[in-house]
């Protein structure tokens, strides 16, 4: 507001000091005419603005007047209910006063009526009050003679009780010293058993400790050594899967072979060994059978000579993958020998089923050979005049007999002590139990073979007819 004031005053004082200048030249005066119309458009213009804010700027002061008025009257109508309510409400309040004043004033009344019934009342038991105490007075002098009676029946009493606590107190320490005297008699006899279960653990603990050591003596205590190779250099490695095939070849031998065959096939398929210490031959079924086992056996089966193989275990020998021999070993070939017993029709059919096993099993014996049948019957009797070729393992490798001379054999499967083994009972169903060595009438010892299964024969070495 003031700004405008001072601008309207400029104003109006610039006209008169424009008039107050000296007159100038034409030229000149008419540029400051230009200029001074030049400004005096400007300050007009700046006039009007000016004038214009002024305007709303009032206008504004008047709007926010207007607005204050109007709160200023609704509140000056508030204050006017709220006074009127106050008065109606202190009216309401007076009245209630004064009800209660003379309620208060009528209370009153009735409460000193009944102040006096109730002095009359409080002598009456005033009276009645000091009666009862000369009678409780009275009342505890009996008491407390009564009390002083008791006291000493107490006293008499206590003092018996002492007395018996007294020796009760005696007679349970000795009853104590008698508990701590078995005690320690108790502890002496623990401590006495624990030496002696000590001494016995000690003596058990060496008793243990000489079995373990006994034990440990009793085995190799090294594992078997398995080769897909056990063969190289003249040495062959024999593991514990290892048959042993000794004696006469029937079914029970063969049942031994060819379930130790499928047996060690259901564990790996590492090498099996057949070592053979000796054996003179046997059933040409039995024997079959074994040759058949090992052909079906998933692990490679070797056989092993040490001593003497004759017959059917010649066979088994020769027709095995590898086989595997000392150079001392000895091999024996020879034909089927049978004794039969019959009529013609069945004689001449024995001898039928005799040469069709000496296709069987001979043929492929010679075929190996590379020779014929009639060669190889040929050759037998060219060796031999009885007709028993027989041959060391060294010369029998040249007739491919056998795969390999061996000088040494590693047996890494015999890990325990056969002097510590307890000796097996003999199976009567296994061909060791049935072959019992007996005496005949001439002194002479021999060995009962078991009887033949039908269309079976024996195709055994037996020069001294040991076995019969």
């Amino acid at each position: 507001m003031s700004k405008i004031l001072i601008l309207l005053s400029v104003l109006c004082l610039a006209p008169h000091a424009a008039c107050a200048q000296q007159p100038a030249k034409p030229a000149e005066s008419a540029s400051a005419a230009q200029k001074d119309k030049t400004r005096t458009q400007l300050l007009n213009d700046e006039k009007d603005e000016l004038k214009a804010q002024y305007d709303l700027m009032l206008q504004k002061q008047r709007n926010k007047l207007a607005e204050v008025e109007a709160e200023y009257n609704r509140l000056n109508t508030e204050n006017r209910l709220s006074s009127e309510k106050a008065v109606s409400d202190l009216a309401l309040l007076k009245t209630d006063l004064d009800k209660a004043a003379s309620e208060n004033k009528l209370a009153d009344e009735k409460l000193k009526a009944a102040g006096g019934a109730q002095n009359s009342e409080l002598q009456k038991l005033l009276v009645e009050n000091k009666l009862a105490d000369e009678t409780a007075k009275k009342n505890m002098a009996d008491i407390a003679a009564q009390l002083g009676r008791l006291k000493l029946s107490n006293d008499l009493q206590t003092e018996r009780l002492r007395e018996q606590t007294m020796s009760d107190a005696k007679e349970k320490s000795a009853i104590d010293l008698e508990l701590k005297r078995l005690d320690l008699k108790e502890r002496k006899l623990k401590i006495d058993k624990m030496a002696m279960d000590s001494r016995v653990d000690k003596i058990n603990s060496d008793l243990s400790m000489r079995a373990k050591k006994e034990e440990w003596k009793r085995e190799a205590n090294t594992e078997p050594v398995y080769t897909q190779k056990p063969f190289s250099d003249g040495k062959l490695v024999v593991s514990d899967r290892r048959i042993a095939l000794n004696g006469p070849i029937f079914n029970g031998s063969a049942d031994e072979v060819t379930d130790r065959i499928h047996y060690f096939n259901n564990i790996s398929s590492a090498p099996v060994f057949i070592v053979i210490d000796n054996s003179p031959g046997g059933s040409v079924m039995s024997g079959y059978r074994i040759l058949k086992a090992m052909q079906a056996s998933r692990a490679p089966v070797y056989v092993v000579v040490k001593s003497f193989a004759a017959s059917m275990a010649a066979v088994i020998t020769t027709m095995a993958d590898k086989s595997y021999v000392y150079p001392n070993a000895i091999i024996l070939h020879h034909q089927m020998s049978s004794m039969n017993w019959g009529n013609m029709t069945q004689l001449k059919e024995q001898l039928d089923m005799a040469r069709q096993w000496e296709q069987r099993l001979h043929v492929p014996v010679a075929q190996k050979m590379g020779v014929t049948m009639d060669q190889l019957r040929k050759m037998m009797y060219e060796h031999n005049s009885d007709g028993d070729w027989q041959e060391f393992g060294d010369k029998a490798v040249g007739y491919k007999w056998a795969t390999a001379v061996v000088d040494r054999i590693e047996e890494t499967g015999l890990i325990k002590n056969p002097d510590a083994l307890p000796a097996p009972r003999p199976d009567p169903r296994s061909y060791y139990g049935q072959l019992e060595e007996k005496t005949d009438d001439k002194g002479q010892r021999f060995a009962q073979l078991p009887r033949l299964d039908p269309c079976d024969f024996y195709f055994i070495y037996n020069p001294d007819r040991y076995y019969r």
